[in-house]
């Protein structure tokens, strides 16, 4: 199957594209671990235009979370590549859609079995830069570590999103 260069957008680069009027618009919401401790505030949604539906929530991740971890900012990583090394401006990750519960009433979405030292722990992105499948594969890893082989046998195309973490309940 051919591989695209790019198959996700964010919603604010799609002038044409809205959300659909039995969805919440989340972009500003507080985002939350299932014990109810901030993760940070969804900045975007991203959408896959062929498949015409959300499939990641960009979040920024708060400032105290950032802070609770111990990571190096500025610093080449050493040469087996082992340590990830984080950048000023790489604030922002992925959560896919199917991952949370999205609360209309109190307007804060819920992040589903997924633990505060998870969101501490998955590698961020720079909201200037895409990211690429493998960010995608990562973060799917850093998520739900048991189904680390399903995650890197599916091909670069939209087959990727073909299951449950990806479905908007």
């Amino acid at each position: 199957m051919e591989t695209k260069e790019r198959n996700l957008y964010r919603l604010d680069e799609l002038p044409d594209y809205k959300i659909a009027s039995n969805y919440s618009d989340v972009r500003g919401w507080k985002i939350v671990d299932a014990e109810n401790r901030t993760i940070g505030t969804i900045d975007n949604l991203w959408v896959n235009k062929d498949m015409q539906r959300v499939i990641y929530l960009d979040v920024k991740v708060d400032k105290a979370l950032i802070e609770d971890s111990k990571e190096v900012h500025d610093v080449i990583a050493n040469d087996n590549d082992k340590e990830f090394i984080y950048k000023d401006g790489n604030s922002h990750i992925i959560i896919p859609i199917g991952s949370v519960n999205i609360n209309k009433d109190t307007k804060i979405v819920m992040a589903n079995g997924i633990g505060y030292e998870t969101f501490r722990n998955t590698s961020r992105y720079d909201r200037q830069y895409n990211f690429d499948r493998n960010y995608e594969r990562n973060v799917m890893k850093s998520y739900y570590p048991g189904h680390d082989s399903s995650f890197d046998r599916d091909n670069e195309d939209d087959t990727f999103y073909n299951r449950r973490e990806f479905e908007n309940r």
